[in-house]
């Protein structure tokens, strides 16, 4: 393990505050600041009140102010950073460099690198475990998947086998609520399969086929929500009964080419990014409920459901928070609706000097 501790000055930018901008009836925007570091790969909010965010293109992470956007700070890691997880008040970083993949850790209330861990190749999706006291980090190269799983507490480094085959990959990686189970997207020549893992045993229970190429996954009251996309048909999002290994219905997104997908606190909500808006799903009824526009095309997004904020990071640099309200009392309205509702989105205004 390698230590590092680079904390670099930074002239904080304050964020573009749009002073409650209406973009529909569930989402106004509140601020935009600009982080100048390039395009943004990944965003994510800690415990201790940062937003995290991976600039790959300037090798450092952006520590963000969640209330007023203004930039607290940048860290430099050692190689291009992409995924980002936090627990238990460090953020989890996966970097690439010529020398080898890592897993850099970040103390965000320090704002300082205090731990480095070397993985051999390609690290691909990362996930925490709900009480920080795992980060597992999947990996692939030469036509095998694992997950490498470090031990916070003992600071030690151990290695899951998932999966051989030509050209297989890991997209994503979750962990249910309890920490007992661990869930692997896999996509090789022959198509993509969920792989459901016991964590305490490190053993894999369970294969599921899914038929199309998977970005992403989020567990949510005993089922799996899986995106899905390919050229033919587009994006979508499966929901896969986890106790009965079948889909129980499908959501259909149209042609795009969705990459993540986060879901709020209460579940009730996925926010998806596609690739010109972040749309968002109704997990009970699986209808579109809004398609969310900011300046420039969305790499990222991340909930604050305790505050009522999505955040939404973009490939100019730029991240733009929105005010989203608590979608409970609206679902025996959805539920009784028949169609879709599509609101548009208007553009932010200049704002007056």
């Amino acid at each position: 393990m390698n230590m590092a501790n680079f904390l670099m000055p930074e002239n904080a930018p304050e964020a573009d505050v749009i002073d409650g901008a209406t973009l529909d009836g569930e989402a106004t925007r509140i601020g935009v600041v600009d982080v100048r570091r390039g395009p943004i790969a990944d965003i994510a909010t800690s415990d201790d009140g940062r937003l995290v965010v991976t600039n790959h293109g300037d090798d450092t992470v952006s520590l963000l102010n969640p209330r007023t956007l203004a930039v607290a700070g940048a860290v430099a890691v050692a190689g291009e950073p992409f995924a980002v997880v936090v627990a238990d008040g460090r953020a989890y970083v996966s970097t690439s460099s010529a020398g080898g993949d890592a897993v850099s850790v970040i103390d965000t209330a320090a704002a300082t690198v205090v731990a480095t861990y070397s993985l051999a190749f390609s690290v691909t999706a990362l996930a925490a475990s709900p009480d920080g006291k795992r980060v597992y980090a999947a990996r692939t190269g030469d036509g095998h998947a694992d997950i490498v799983v470090i031990d916070t507490t003992a600071e030690r480094v151990g290695t899951i086998d998932i999966a051989t085959g030509a050209g297989i990959g890991i997209d994503a990686v979750q962990v249910d609520p309890t920490g007992k189970r661990l869930y692997v997207a896999i996509t090789d020549a022959a198509g993509s399969a969920l792989v459901i893992v016991d964590a305490e045993t490190a053993k894999v229970q369970r294969t599921v086929p899914i038929d199309a190429p998977i970005r992403d996954l989020a567990i949510v009251d005993g089922s799996a929500y899986v995106l899905v996309s390919d050229r033919a048909r587009g994006g979508a999002v499966a929901v896969l009964n986890l106790s009965t290994g079948r889909i129980t219905g499908t959501a259909e997104l149209g042609i795009g080419a969705p990459t993540q997908m986060t879901v709020s606190a209460d579940s009730a909500r996925a926010y998806i990014v596609d690739y010109d808006n972040v749309t968002v799903l109704c997990t009970r009824s699986l209808e579109i409920v809004n398609k969310l526009k900011v300046d420039a095309r969305p790499s990222c997004v991340a909930v604050d459901s305790a505050a009522g904020h999505l955040y939404v990071a973009d490939y100019a640099g730029e991240v733009t928070a929105l005010s989203v309200a608590s979608a409970m009392p609206l679902l025996f309205e959805e539920f009784m609706a028949t169609d879709p509702i599509y609101l548009p989105i208007a553009q932010r205004e200049p704002v007056s000097a």
